[in-house]
């Protein structure tokens, strides 16, 4: 009722001022007040009925939009208590002002209309800010899991890696290449929940390319034996503005990439002076239809089915670690006779802290 009076506030008071007028003139003329009060009752009178009138059918409106608005917000909220208080109770703006989680200034509602509005902007924040909270919450419990369960599974992971050591059988090779695979995946499940996160776990620094170049080939190193595949590498005296950890993570991937699918050959890594790596073999190659959704999550393409290992989410990290860095990651494929792929590692609007 309030808000209907404020929303008519100046109809009724154009009413009020003719009656007013109205008075004045009836006393400067000494006129019969009678007349006066017959003519100002009947303007009264008029104006109640209108404004009775006007408040029913606004007030059905107004019911209307809130069991609309209970229906339609409710199923998204999942009935919350803050909507279900409103359509009962019918909080004042004050009221809803006063909640620690609206941190905007309203402007008072001066019509039922603006006020249906209001409230369902409030709830419909509240709600929003709730399920960020929620998310929030759920990625943090998530990377917190796969952290632990990351640091727990390499303990029975070094325990085989030393029992395989203890004799060099070409059984234990294998097995030690496969265990080898097995702490890739492992990495590559706590990078996916890394990246998915909003911690910032980036730290630009000015690197030595060619420490951070030896450092993956030599972890590799074990695999080209293994695969009997020659690795072509020239060292290079260049530095670079870049996260180490994160670069190395995509140089991996891609030589891991290099030697899954190289039989035969060499795999070639190569820096040109315009600070462009490139990792480049001579395998299988990639089918030129599949070469264009590579970087796209999941996708496997014509390799991937036919290895039926492939998950399709070491290349797509890359991209998204490439974007993550601020560097972009190009390739290029013949099928029959290899793959190339290169990193432009050419920061721009980076600087040193």
């Amino acid at each position: 009722m309030k808000v209907f009076i404020k929303e008519h506030v100046s109809l009724i008071g154009f009413v009020l001022l003719g009656v007013g007028m109205n008075l004045v003139m009836f006393c400067l003329y000494q006129l019969e007040m009678e007349a006066f009060l017959y003519g100002s009752g009947l303007y009264l009178l008029v104006l109640a009925g209108y404004l009775s009138v006007h408040f029913f059918r606004e007030r059905q409106k107004h019911r209307r939009r809130r069991q609309m608005m209970a229906a339609g917000i409710g199923e998204l909220t999942g009935g919350s208590a803050e909507w279900e208080a409103v359509q009962e109770t019918g909080r004042k703006d004050a009221e809803w002002e006063s909640m620690e989680w609206e941190s905007t200034e309203w402007e008072r509602a001066d019509s039922w209309e603006v006020q249906d509005l209001q409230d369902m902007i409030r709830c419909l924040r509240r709600r929003c800010s709730e399920l960020t909270n929620e998310l929030q919450n759920g990625r943090q419990e998530s990377l917190d899991y796969y952290t632990t369960w990351v640091h727990q599974i390499k303990t029975p992971i070094s325990v085989m890696q030393m029992i395989l050591q203890s004799e060099d059988t070409a059984e234990h090779r294998e097995l030690k290449a496969e265990l080898f695979r097995i702490e890739q995946y492992v990495e590559m499940v706590l990078t996916y929940i890394r990246l998915g996160s909003d911690d910032h776990d980036f730290v630009f620094r000015e690197c030595d390319l060619d420490a951070l170049i030896r450092e993956s080939i030599h972890k590799y190193a074990p695999q080209f034996i293994r695969r009997r595949i020659r690795l072509i590498y020239e060292p290079v005296q260049m530095t670079v503005l870049t996260d180490e950890k994160w670069l190395a993570f995509i140089l991996e991937q891609l030589l891991s990439n290099a030697v899954k699918y190289t039989y035969q050959g060499s795999v070639t890594i190569s820096v040109s002076s315009d600070q462009k790596l490139s990792v480049a073999d001579t395998g299988i190659g990639i089918a030129k239809e599949d070469l264009p959704r590579i970087f796209e999550k999941g996708f496997t393409g014509y390799n991937g089915r036919a290895d039926k290992k492939s998950t399709g989410l070491g290349l797509y990290l890359c991209r998204r670690t490439a974007d993550r860095l601020g560097i972009s990651i190009h390739a290029d494929s013949t099928p029959g006779k290899g793959s190339v792929f290169t990193l432009d590692l050419a920061v721009r609007n980076l600087e040193v802290e």
